[in-house]
């Protein structure tokens, strides 16, 4: 039994569609592991299977995105035949990309023109369109509404002036709470701070650390400028715990009432605001911030999108299929769960935007939204975001100054791009 077929056979196949008639050219898709996720895509799959008559396969696959990753690469490598449709993060069409089919010969061009312009470039590769946006975060702040009224303070528009009215913020309800703080977010050393001081430096006019052509543009002023202002933050208005903080550490402090402002997800907002959520009604949203006057609301994109093996057996049936769970009809039924569309027309739908106050803070997010470096860095991605998140944390951590860790992080990022060749 090959390898692939051996991973497979562990993981099972969690459920199939239709009728046994047409099995013998059926579909199978590797999309949500667990939760509503995984059921949306059931549900969606099963309306695809019945109109077209073939059946859909869901390969159950793990829910860590890393293990998820590593699965693909080992099933993509061997050629394997066994997974026809994979959802892919946004980071990995630049990794996995040589191994999936071109959807220009598909799918017409206005269909491809009706997603975001910089959602439908990160998933060209070499030229190739690789994969089909489904849907699409980006980092976003959320704060008290509540406390910034009791400070007499205006909504931050600038880093700095988050700064500021996260200090005074914090200052006053300390009086009352000992571990109130001003600001959380993803400090870890993983993906997540890759997000965070892309977001930092990108807002400040920073240069990529990596630009698309594939050329180290690590060691910049406004890089050293951006990150200089985030490791004040620690032990200052954020907690030293926060260099241990990932999504849900983050929303745990904030969504318990002990924060002013949180960077997380849109995945957050929902949970901020059930039922039973001590900050229920309290919360605003807003893009995260600018570098100063002059700066840019850059958050990164995030988000999961469709690709169909160049390996398939079924190529006209796959792309069917992802085109319908594409469709608007799909990516609007699923906007109640907090799966935001990839499609420019939904965020002009009045209704849509009516529905929550997030729609509108993403419609403008999405315009200024920056990319992580996974296309210029193909297969190397993951080696480059390890180096950036742990010079990130070495220097917020405070084991070495922003200037001396961004000139070594330079070198590190040439030695991994072997000479300026990615690939």
């Amino acid at each position: 039994m090959s390898i692939s077929r051996k991973l497979l056979f562990t993981l099972g196949f969690a459920c199939s569609f239709a009728p046994r008639a047409a099995e013998q050219k059926s579909i199978s898709i590797a999309c949500g592991a667990v939760g509503i996720e995984y059921e949306l895509c059931k549900s969606a799959s099963e309306a695809w299977s019945k109109t077209s008559g073939v059946p859909v396969k869901l390969v159950s696959t793990p829910n860590d995105t890393n293990q998820k990753l590593e699965l693909f690469q080992q099933l993509l490598s061997a050629q394997s035949a066994d997974i026809d449709v994979f959802m892919v993060d946004v980071v990995w069409p630049g990794i996995l990309g040589q191994h999936f089919e071109d959807l220009s010969g598909y799918l017409p061009t206005a269909e491809k023109n009706a997603h975001f312009d910089n959602l439908i470039a990160n998933d060209t590769v070499g030229g190739r369109w690789v994969a089909l946006p489904w849907y699409v975060d980006t980092g976003v702040m959320y704060y008290r509404a509540d406390l910034l009224k009791k400070y007499n303070l205006d909504v931050p528009q600038t880093w700095q002036e988050l700064t500021s009215a996260a200090k005074k913020i914090q200052e006053g309800e300390k009086k009352t709470d000992s571990k109130f703080v001003g600001f959380v977010f993803q400090g870890k050393a993983y993906e997540g701070l890759t997000c965070n001081v892309l977001e930092w430096i990108s807002s400040f006019g920073g240069t990529d650390f990596v630009d698309g052509s594939g050329k180290v543009l690590a060691n910049n002023p406004k890089n050293i400028e951006a990150l200089e202002l985030a490791a004040t933050w620690i032990g200052g208005i954020a907690p030293k715990g926060v260099l241990n903080y990932a999504e849900e550490e983050a929303r745990g402090v904030f969504q318990s009432g002990g924060a002013a402002f949180m960077r997380n997800w849109p995945y957050a907002y929902t949970l901020l605001n059930s039922k039973n959520s001590p900050v229920l009604g309290k919360v605003g949203v807003m893009p995260t911030p600018k570098g100063g006057q002059d700066g840019r609301h850059t958050p990164v994109l995030g988000g999961w999108h469709l690709a169909v093996s160049k390996y398939s057996k079924h190529k006209p049936e796959a792309v069917s299929l992802i085109r319908y769970l594409a469709s608007e009809s799909v990516q609007r039924g699923r906007i109640q769960h907090g799966f935001f569309p990839t499609l420019k027309s939904l965020y002009a739908d009045k209704k849509v935007l009516a529905s929550s106050p997030l729609f509108g803070v993403l419609a403008k997010s999405l315009a200024t939204a920056v990319a992580r470096p996974s296309r210029a860095t193909g297969a190397q991605y993951n080696r480059v975001s390890n180096e950036i998140w742990n010079t990130t944390f070495s220097i917020l951590s405070g084991k070495e100054k922003a200037e001396d860790g961004l000139k070594a992080l330079d070198k590190k990022l040439v030695r991994v791009s072997r000479g300026g060749k990615w690939n």
